[in-house]
């Protein structure tokens, strides 16, 4: 048995389970489910974009959990231009002033650095937001030198897979985050292939925070279905049916969690 898994059995802490959410809805089903935060995005083609001001105010009247709400304004890289960088601080703002929990963003600059410069006003913007930095991170250059210079800053969490696809495959670099940040710095927090098969192997590693989709896709509730006609560039893209969080799922992953954090019986 590991350290960092006896650390867990003996109940010493319990690991933080956020789940990725592109509508409200799926925030309830999530919260619903025994999530302990959301990161709410839309655009999950995109791999998550800033939600629309009204899926904000529906989340805070709704969902009692921490929510995050993610501050993306287009899909592609995370090198902005001036007007992305105001629309980012400008939504920054709006989810701060109202009441939101925490905030998830990230810029990089054109060498794959953290563009610090930028990245001090959004702290200085955020306030009293925890700012986790997304998988931005992922894309960086050199992972050691960002998660210091993102210390600094003082990022309360990075979302990451490891610098790989998905974050079983990012495992080394992962343990190397963790290992640098186990006195102080940043939460490290695995995403990105997160699944009931593979938490123990995170765990492992002593990560305090997963982050997963926990997704499925739905069918449409429409009975009448117009053919050949489509919204969507891709024509393959089936629209009459949407991607949504399984309570299921989260469920299972959320027991799961509670079985490795509870106490050991002691002999008799």
């Amino acid at each position: 048995m590991t350290a960092a898994v006896a650390s867990v059995k003996r109940g010493k802490r319990m690991t933080t389970l956020e789940i990725c959410c592109y509508s409200v809805d799926c925030a309830q089903i999530a919260e619903k489910a025994g999530a302990d935060r959301i990161e709410l995005c839309c655009g999950q083609s995109e791999g998550g974009l800033t939600p629309s001001i009204g899926a904000l105010m529906q989340a805070r009247e709704k969902i009692t959990i921490p929510v995050h709400p993610i501050v993306r304004p287009r899909g592609g890289d995370f090198c902005y231009n001036d007007n992305d960088f105001a629309i980012i601080k400008n939504d920054i703002a709006r989810i701060r002033d109202m009441g939101f929990a925490g905030v998830v963003v990230g810029i990089l600059d054109v060498d794959g650095h953290i563009d610090l410069p930028r990245m001090r006003e959004i702290m200085s913007i955020s306030g009293s937001l925890a700012v986790t930095f997304h998988r931005a991170f992922d894309m960086c250059q050199n992972p050691m030198i960002a998660l210091q210079q993102l210390a600094d800053l003082n990022v309360a969490r990075i979302l990451t897979s490891g610098q790989q696809q998905n974050a079983e495959l990012g495992l080394a670099l992962l343990s190397n985050l963790v290992l640098a940040t186990q006195n102080q710095g940043p939460i490290i927090m695995a995403g990105a292939g997160v699944r009931t098969a593979n938490i123990q192997k995170f765990i492992d590693i002593g990560i305090r925070e997963l982050h997963s989709s926990a997704g499925r896709t739905v069918p449409s509730t429409m009975k009448y279905r117009k053919a050949g006609v489509t919204m969507c560039a891709d024509s393959d893209v089936d629209e009459f049916a949407h991607y949504c969080v399984d309570g299921e799922v989260v469920k299972d992953m959320k027991n799961l969690l509670e079985m490795m954090s509870a106490p050991l019986s002691q002999p008799a």
